[in-house]
């Protein structure tokens, strides 16, 4: 394993996407991570952040189909799996693929659907299948869902339940740019202009052949050790009704290694699992009482906190 081709491969996303996007480095890297993990990412902000046009940017850097999905209550199951028409040409049933048979599908406002409709994306987030009418049929890969939703208005909105929270890698938050940010960007043309101009920086065989090989970072038992106490640690603070899933240590201890491939290291320390398990756990946890998004993220970050951090050396094939 090159992690040379790491480095090169998050700064050529990244550089394209800050064309975009001004400041918001680590929430790219968190979104590289997650696509080369073969993950799902959950944005959620307040409108006019920037939510979709750096998905739209991120696609744009990435390659591969594209479908943008507006969700809405009135939207179907079918109209985001396809249909089995009949087609009085042939005299026969043909299938009609929806916008899930896609590399990258942008969910917007993913809690305006119904539960209905958002159980249709199940399938395909867990098993990268769709099963329509007891036909099963295999998305392309590299498949990866970003969705997007606004924490604040809740009129018409479904909340999303815990299973289909936990299929989400990450949940990440953009925020407001720094004052100097926002000003470089008011006398600038507008994003839509600039995204006309995005292209795409790297290849899907690129993509592919670093998902199978991220694997190779090494992870030492301690730092595995580590991971674990702080899962642990979810599952039996009594603030926390359900603590993280088994997927979710899976989730963090992938992102781990990508995290440390990306930044030109062969093997994880306990820093590259610190960094990364605010986003990953927060959203697949349920809390005792009624608690503000902000009080989670505070329970959350005090967790991680408190769980001593492996003081044993870090060793890749003999180097310290």
């Amino acid at each position: 394993m090159n992690v040379k081709q790491f480095e090169e491969y998050y700064e050529k996303i990244r550089d394209n996407c800050a064309k975009i996007i001004i400041g918001k480095d680590e929430c790219i890297r968190n979104i590289v991570i997650a696509y080369l993990s073969g993950g799902h990412v959950l944005l959620e902000d307040v409108p006019g952040t920037g939510k979709t046009m750096l998905f739209r940017a991120f696609s744009k850097s990435v390659g591969g189909s594209f479908k943008r999905i507006q969700f809405t209550p009135d939207i179907m199951p079918s109209d985001l799996t396809g249909i089995n028409f009949y087609n009085q040409k042939s005299g026969e049933f043909e299938f009609l693929p929806g916008p899930l048979f896609s590399q990258m599908v942008l969910a917007d406002e993913i809690n305006r659907a119904t539960p209905r409709t958002q159980s249709s994306l199940l399938e395909v987030m867990a098993e990268g299948q769709i099963t329509v009418d007891g036909t099963t049929y295999i998305v392309e890969k590299p498949f990866m869902v970003m969705a997007t939703q606004n924490p604040l208005e809740s009129g018409g909105t479904f909340p999303l339940p815990e299973a289909q929270k936990d299929r989400f890698m990450m949940k990440l938050s953009l925020g407001y740019m720094q004052r100097e940010e926002e000003l470089s960007i008011l006398s600038r043309e507008s994003s839509s202009n600039i995204l006309t101009r995005i292209e795409q920086v790297v290849t899907i065989d690129e993509t592919i052949t670093l998902q199978e090989s991220y694997h190779q970072v090494e992870v030492s038992n301690p730092v595995k050790e580590y991971i674990m106490d702080i899962i642990s640690k979810t599952r039996n603070d009594r603030r926390i009704l359900l603590g993280a899933s088994t997927r979710a240590a899976l989730s963090l201890y992938q992102a781990s290694q990508l995290m440390a491939a990306i930044q030109g290291r062969s093997y994880v320390i306990p820093e590259d699992v610190k960094s990364l398990a605010i986003c990953i756990l927060e959203h697949r946890m349920s809390f005792t009482g009624v608690i503000r998004d902000n009080q989670a993220a505070c329970i959350c970050q005090e967790i991680v906190d408190e769980v001593p951090v492996p003081t044993e050396p870090v060793i890749s094939r003999g180097v310290l």
